[in-house]
């Protein structure tokens, strides 16, 4: 089972339909890409799982449970965070004060512990010994600023400034570090490369990379389809509201016609 599953999902503005029964799935521990140009209908998917927008039709199910029109704090509370189009920061708060208010769903959780007693008697078996340990909510917001941090150094040194007085790649970096602080299972990223110099872009995803890496699945819009390829593990290629195309990364690049349609025409 993905732990992210959308079925034949209709959304619409009115008598508009932004999204015509779109399918899509996200494996565990994978980076997935909806790609597409503007108007595609990309960030009306984030925002529809994110709880913003409502279920025409069709369903949105996480982790084995429907969340189709959850509240958006019920949806931070399953395990989903956002990183929005636009960032969306809070402009006159601190950024330490910006990165505190993804923390709001957090809780004190149990974490399971189990420990292999080796036997030193060939003749008997190993021993498992399960204990649980408790994690405060104060130590889980300790250990994902100091995550954050450490993804993020230049924010650690502006921790004291107003967001307002960063610059737009360093806003970018605390709005995905913001989402972050809610320990999310699932990373939804709506354009982050949006407005970014080409250098700025590559330090972006470069982390987003290692954040999957170290264990956050992600879903990714974007429009910019060629750096987003090199980070992906599946994409989909949006139009008008609906799938066009999807595949692995390589299998997209191997199609000219798809490129010359979808991608820009240049790799």
């Amino acid at each position: 089972m993905a732990l992210l599953e959308i079925k034949d999902l209709v959304v619409k503005y009115g008598p508009i339909s932004a999204v015509k029964g779109v399918s899509l799935n996200v494996e565990k521990g994978q980076i997935v890409a909806i790609l597409g140009a503007n108007g595609a209908g990309k960030s009306t998917i984030i925002n529809t799982i994110a709880g913003v927008n409502k279920v025409a039709s069709g369903s949105i199910t996480f982790n084995g449970q429907k969340i189709s029109n959850l509240l958006p704090n019920k949806v931070n509370r399953a395990g989903i965070m956002t990183s929005p189009e636009g960032r969306l920061v809070f402009r006159d708060l601190t950024v330490e004060e910006n990165l505190m208010t993804g923390a709001f769903s957090l809780k004190t959780i149990k974490e399971k512990i189990v420990d292999e007693v080796v036997s030193e008697n060939t003749n008997e078996k190993n021993a498992t010994i399960v204990t649980w340990k408790k994690y405060s909510r104060r130590q889980r917001i300790k250990d994902n600023l100091t995550r954050v941090y450490n993804y993020f150094p230049i924010l650690k040194e502006r921790s004291r400034q107003k967001a307002s007085t960063l610059s737009g790649g360093e806003q970018q970096m605390l709005a995905i570090g913001r989402a972050l602080m809610g320990s999310p299972r699932l990373l939804l990223l709506d354009e982050p490369s949006l407005g970014l110099a080409p250098l700025i872009i590559k330090d972006i995803f470069s982390i987003i990379q290692a954040i999957a890496q170290e264990g956050t699945t992600i879903l990714i819009v974007e429009q910019n389809a060629f750096q987003t390829l090199k980070i992906a593990d599946y994409a989909y290629l949006m139009e008008l509201g609906t799938i066009k195309a999807e595949g692995k990364p390589e299998q997209l690049l191997a199609d000219s016609n798809l490129i010359a349609a979808y991608l820009g025409g240049q790799k």
